[in-house]
């Protein structure tokens, strides 16, 4: 495998060289206005910087390809999910009904809708890059300084960070093990019927699962022996002060979601009326 997924890279980024609370940080301020607000406007403004912090990464397009389809057909699923079990949302929260289509029963096509599935489209838009921008850019020892620095406990962060680090392994360990058992004959390729290679790939699922819960035994012994756990506070290898760009890092995004919440609530609404 040679591009792994959701594995920290050591890429000369900008984003790269920020320091892990720096990161952490702007990405709960941008999760939390991104899921807060649904002032269009905003959610758009948030789009741009989010996707021009993701371009700065310079991260492989490989190496979250997998996750953002997925993303995708779960938003896609929702979307459809919102429609069949609130048809009306949109004409409720604008208080207006502008019909474009119906189609059957009470379904019926409206501009309200629209634009109201619209919005939480662009809320997934924005919250999702920060989330993969977060876990691609950040290494894990780093990941768990920064939490235990923002008051986390450092037990919660160690196995945060550990969990972190196991997405590559495990990822190569799900490889050694198909390897193995296409050499045995057992095969997931196209070649192989659906359901067939279904079968073939739940197979391979069980020794996976036997060997990550011994790797964790193992970890857990370590740990136990080194008498991890006993001192209230710990050191940490990986840790970096912040500089004057985090500061302005941290100071544009405060600065950006005032604004943003600002904008949202002036009338006393966190939706963004074009109906009225």
């Amino acid at each position: 495998m040679a591009v792994k997924l959701l594995a920290y890279s050591d890429i000369a980024s900008p984003v790269h060289r920020l320091n892990g609370v720096t990161k952490l940080l702007c990405f709960i301020i941008g999760s939390v206005t991104g899921m807060v607000i649904y002032d269009t406007r905003c959610l758009l403004a948030l789009l741009a910087v989010s996707l021009t912090a993701f371009y700065l990464s310079k991260v492989p397009f490989k190496q979250y390809s997998f996750v953002l389809y997925l993303i995708l057909i779960f938003s896609l699923l929702n979307q459809l999910a919102i429609f069949l079990f609130a048809p009306e949302q949109g004409t409720l929260i604008y208080g207006t009904r502008h019909e474009l289509l119906h189609i059957a029963g009470h379904y019926s096509l409206t501009a309200e809708q629209l634009f109201y599935q619209f919005n939480v489209m662009l809320k997934y838009a924005v919250v999702v890059p920060l989330a993969l921008l977060f876990l691609l850019t950040t290494d894990p020892s780093e990941f768990a300084s920064s939490l235990n620095r923002i008051g986390v406990s450092y037990k919660i962060a160690y196995a945060i960070s550990l969990t972190m680090r196991y997405i590559p392994d495990v990822q190569q360990e799900f490889v050694n093990i198909s390897t193995a058992a296409q050499a045995r004959g057992i095969d997931l390729s196209r070649k192989e019927k659906p359901g067939r290679r279904l079968k073939n790939a739940v197979s391979i699922l069980f020794p996976l699962v036997l060997s990550t819960l011994e790797r964790i035994e193992k970890v857990s012994a370590a740990l136990e022996l080194r008498g991890f756990g006993r001192g209230r506070r710990r050191t940490w290898y990986k840790t970096r002060p912040l500089t004057t760009t985090d500061a302005a890092v941290l100071t544009a995004a405060v600065l950006l979601s005032a604004a943003a919440f600002t904008v949202t609530f002036w009338d006393g609404s966190r939706f963004y009326n074009i109906f009225v």
